[in-house]
């Protein structure tokens, strides 16, 4: 199949997992109705007489379709990072989790939970921004102290301090962990991910921030497609390698760590979803970031379908799911790896 036409079927499949994740539930509602209530909200067309005061719509508008998008998002967002993770570091493994985005997360996340810190003017929002801003911190902190180490910021160097960067905050999160008994529950549930009682004002946030991020990364495929023969031959034909390096591993941190902060730690996506895309659409960078945008999204959604569904009426994290999935995924392509060597 060429192509133009696998991306389009990608784009149509991932229209109907949106619309599965939308009309599926305690209440099925079918496609009609949610094309219906959308366009009615959008455009104010008039809605059909035999939804028109029904609890349908609220289900639709204030419920369902703000929460799939939002996983959408999550899910596009964790999966491209983990895309240009995989492709700047040179291994099939590697993810922003590798550097430390998930543990300084958590680590922020946790002080606001145990604390009750309050931001005032974000509101809700205190523990979101929290958490990212730790995550950045600490990855941040991770490839500085590799640039000090190891000057040619080699692969190999970045890895093992980020796993050092994370081993370490995360001790320090498990005797918050330790101490903080009361509020065990809470910060293990945020650790595992939901997509629960999510609204729109989410939605309204993050699109912005994952739609820049995936944009401005565009802007360095044709680099990332050049890196992929080696440092040394990206180097000679004029790429700034470390320079390179600093700002793609920045920016797919920022957009894991903007993903992860509004619903917690969802791990897997990012390893799952780029192995898909090359073997399905190949190694070209222009494609593999938009399509792992949509791979990830829908599989995110339908990850969050099954965990809200699969025990109803109560519900599963979603980092169950993934996990459940993911994990043996990771122990596949490692030890095919190693049989390949």
């Amino acid at each position: 199949m060429k192509l133009k036409y696998k991306i389009i079927l990608s784009i149509i499949l991932s229209i109907i997992v949106l619309m599965m994740g939308v009309g599926l539930g305690s209440v099925n509602v079918p496609p009609s109705h949610i094309i219906s209530v959308i366009s009615n909200k959008i455009f104010s067309t008039p809605l059909p007489a035999e939804i028109q005061g029904t609890p349908s719509v609220s289900i639709i508008w204030k419920l369902r379709l703000p929460r799939a998008l939002l996983a959408f998002l999550v899910g596009g967002a964790v999966a491209v990072s983990g895309s240009v993770m995989q492709s700047v570091l040179k291994n099939p493994l590697a993810s922003s989790y590798t550097l430390g985005v998930s543990s300084g997360a958590s680590l922020g996340a946790a002080i606001v939970i145990v604390t009750g810190f309050n931001i005032p003017f974000l509101g809700l929002f205190t523990l979101p921004v929290t958490g990212l801003i730790f995550g950045m911190v600490t990855v941040f902190a991770a490839v500085k102290f590799a640039a000090m180490m190891d000057k040619n910021l080699e692969t190999n160097t970045i890895i093992l301090v980020g796993m050092v960067f994370s081993l370490f905050v995360n001790a320090i999160l498990t005797l918050i962990m330790a101490i903080a008994r009361d509020h065990l529950a809470q910060l293990t549930y945020w650790q595992m991910g939901s997509f629960s009682l999510k609204d729109w004002s989410s939605v309204m946030i993050l699109f912005p921030l994952v739609l820049v991020g995936i944009i401005i990364l565009q802007s360095y495929t044709k680099e990332m497609d050049i890196m992929t023969f080696g440092e040394e031959q990206a180097f000679t034909m004029g790429v700034d390698v470390h320079k390179i390096k600093w700002s793609l591993l920045s920016l797919s941190a920022a957009l894991t760590g903007s993903a992860i902060a509004f619903v917690g730690v969802i791990g897997f996506i990012d390893l799952i979803a780029p192995h898909v895309v090359r073997k399905i659409f190949g190694s070209n960078h222009r494609t593999v970031i938009p399509m792992s945008m949509f791979f990830g999204g829908s599989f995110m959604v339908i990850c969050d379908l099954v965990a809200r569904t699969i025990i109803s009426p109560s519900e599963l994290p979603v980092g169950a799911i993934t996990a459940l999935i993911g994990a043996p995924f990771f122990a596949y392509v490692y030890f095919s790896r190693r049989k390949g060597v």
